[in-house]
């Protein structure tokens, strides 16, 4: 990644020469901040080149301009600041300044709960989605939710989402892989889990996979004892509004979160 941001800021570069570059930022840039390190590099003029960390202030200290201020700029803005204050300080005719970020430190997102690796990740490109930093996380670990959620700031209101990721690997859904902004909090729950007793060779709780049926659920469990019966299964599951309900079970039900289900004894 870094290595493509500095050839396509050395492309801008070019197209910078005697000041023919548009002073409107790139928008679709990275926007640099307090913390990220970054390099200048004055082409043919390797004594004007320095690597520099992005102080609190948003600056940095360049040779013969001093402090530049480069926080909330893009790094193809800061080529044209500096581009220009070198020409118009006579220091060079026609400068040629390279910037690529070295480090970054100042677009962070956390994200929590069951990955390989749960910790802050840099924001490196712009337009990097949920997935990204799932995998930059090590992935979604066996017995994790496949939907996560996703918490932070959209214009200036707090958000949360839901995410599906199988959807958007699995169906092409990518609508649904929303950009990452610093500050986002994602966080991947333990997967929803029902319960199974009776008579069954494993009683207890059991994750539940997508679309699994009563019929799975039981060959998860180990299925029937031998004094079991497959006839007149219950469960007992919970309504919209909390309240427990008894339900009679077939083996293409759907099973639920927090599904209770009960495997008779046979009578014969």
């Amino acid at each position: 990644m870094i290595a493509r941001r500095i050839f396509s800021a050395f492309i801008a570069a070019l197209f910078c020469l005697g000041g023919a570059c548009a002073q409107t930022p790139d928008t679709s840039e990275y926007i640099l901040g307090t913390g990220d390190v970054i390099k200048v590099t004055v082409y043919q003029v390797p004594d004007l080149s320095v690597e520099a960390r992005i102080s609190e202030l948003g600056q940095i200290t360049f040779p013969l301009l001093g402090s530049v201020i480069v926080g909330g700029s893009t790094p193809t803005g800061v080529q044209e600041k500096i581009a220009k204050a070198l020409r118009d300080g006579g220091f060079v005719l026609k400068p040629q300044v390279i910037v690529s970020i070295l480090q970054v430190k100042s677009n962070l997102v956390s994200i929590l709960g069951q990955v390989g690796k749960p910790g802050r990740y840099p924001i490196e490109t712009v337009n990097t989605k949920v997935s990204e930093i799932i995998a930059a996380a090590g992935g979604i670990l066996p017995g994790g939710s496949d939907v996560v959620t996703l918490v932070g700031t959209r214009n200036e209101k707090p958000v949360r989402l839901e995410i599906d990721v199988p959807a958007i690997l699995q169906a092409g859904k990518n609508e649904l892989d929303v950009n990452v902004t610093n500050g986002d909090i994602i966080y991947v729950a333990v997967a929803p889990t029902a319960y199974i007793y009776g008579e069954v060779q494993r009683p207890g709780v059991f994750p539940i996979e997508r679309g699994m049926s009563v019929l799975q659920a039981l060959a998860h469990s180990g299925g029937v004892t031998p004094r079991g019966t497959e006839r007149g299964m219950r469960v007992h599951r919970r309504d919209s509004k909390g309240v427990v309900q008894i339900l009679d079970l077939k083996m293409a039900d759907i099973v639920e979160p927090g599904d209770v289900i009960y495997v008779r004894e046979s009578v014969f």
